[in-house]
């Protein structure tokens, strides 16, 4: 490489993440965060895009610019679809599961999640959870993220807090 490909190279990444930061700002943050596989294969195809951009001379910044911006803006338009209208959110997104209810390790959801108990006891312990009992409700959310609701003071859960969640098999008023 000469001197100019360098400079190029250089040149074409500022480019690059300033036109990220530009699009981010306009579609916001909700971009680039860990929310649905749709989320995800957005994300995998925006850093292909940026790595074609900066890597190949022969894709122009203006031509990337394009395809960023339909990717996120077609990743925009899905958000507000799933947001919208039912029909959507239950095609394309997972419904959160509890895989942990009342100090009781479900291990049929568990499984059914792919999780495994060495990876739930992790995120217990993450969540400081000391003993089984404290637990209330260990949930596998559509994103992967594991959430932990503690059983502080036998509190029953707000069916709010459980709103989209699996409860299938489960006596989850107390």
């Amino acid at each position: 490489m000469t001197l100019q490909d360098y400079i190029n190279l250089v040149l074409s990444v500022l480019g690059v993440f300033s036109i990220i930061i530009i699009i981010t700002r306009i579609f916001g943050l909700r971009t680039f965060a860990k929310m649905s596989s749709f989320d995800f294969a957005s994300t995998i195809a925006v850093g292909s895009i940026l790595a074609s951009i900066i890597m190949n001379s022969n894709y122009s910044l203006g031509k990337g610019a394009v395809a960023l911006i339909a990717i996120i803006g077609f990743q925009t338009l899905f958000s507000y679809l799933v947001r919208k209208i039912d029909f959507f959110k239950n095609l394309f997104t997972n419904k959160p599961q509890i895989i942990m209810w009342n100090g009781k390790i479900l291990h049929r959801k568990l499984k059914a999640c792919n999780v495994g108990e060495d990876d739930l006891i992790a995120k217990l312990r993450e969540a400081n959870v000391h003993d089984f009992n404290e637990v209330k409700a260990v949930i596998f959310e559509s994103t992967g993220d594991i959430s932990v609701i503690h059983n502080n003071e036998q509190k029953p859960v707000d069916a709010e807090v459980l709103v989209d969640v699996s409860k299938e098999g489960l006596n989850w008023n107390n």
